[in-house]
């Protein structure tokens, strides 16, 4: 299996008219570089935001072909209508990517979510093995998202995407990682970050996984 190294979604090509939604103000994690962090709760500021309106969403469904749903500042699963919005673009047959973290809906949840547009493409961001994400992803149960990632093979057309920000507790376990994938046929995608600060407790010791 080939391993991508990508800070971007595939999500961006050309020749499509694409948008990336970013729904809400919501999100249950505290992951400690995310601009939800370092920009509004770090400084006891209200994260900003407000639920895309059913609305609006369909006007946007006028003018698009392919939909990432994908937040800076929100999960986009904590939006109120997200199921809701994933039939609509079923039905309209607009190219539908999802990106997450959280672990914060039930499994039937889930699943419901899956059924809804079973031609979506997800991406799943656990780093690290399910163990040890959540000193990464503040708050998120890794082990259960590991296993919703798991069990959306059984709903959805194409296979979803383990998405694995190295970090320094996990640079050790990629090729187990990798393993996990090809035993559990699913896609691995590591994501070099950006944002460390040189004296980070999180930031990779390999030159390889800072460049």
């Amino acid at each position: 299996m080939a391993v991508k190294t990508n800070n971007k979604h595939p999500f961006w090509t050309r020749g499509n008219q694409v948008l990336n939604l970013d729904l809400s103000h919501r999100c249950p994690l505290e992951c400690p570089y995310c601009l939800r962090q370092k920009n509004f709760k770090n400084k006891n500021i209200p994260v900003p935001g407000q639920d895309l309106s059913y609305e609006n969403f369909i006007k946007i469904t006028k003018f698009v072909n392919r939909i990432l749903f994908c937040g800076q500042l929100s999960d986009p699963i904590h939006h109120p209508n997200f199921i809701q919005f994933l039939k609509i673009c079923y039905e309209k047959n607009i190219d539908t990517h999802i990106a997450t973290a959280s672990s914060y809906k039930s499994k039937n949840w889930f699943i419901d979510a899956f059924k809804s547009n079973p031609d979506a493409i997800w991406y799943f961001g656990i780093d690290g093995l399910p163990k040890d994400s959540h000193k990464h992803r503040k708050n998120q149960d890794g082990e259960k998202l590991f296993d919703i990632m798991l069990e959306s093979t059984k709903y959805l057309q194409k296979k979803p995407t383990w998405q694995y920000i190295v970090c320094k507790y996990n640079e050790n376990d990629i090729d187990k990682a990798i393993n996990i994938c090809k035993e559990n046929n699913i896609l691995f995608t590591l994501i070099n970050s950006k944002r460390w600060s040189k004296l980070d407790e999180l930031r990779p010791t390999k030159r390889k996984y800072l460049e």
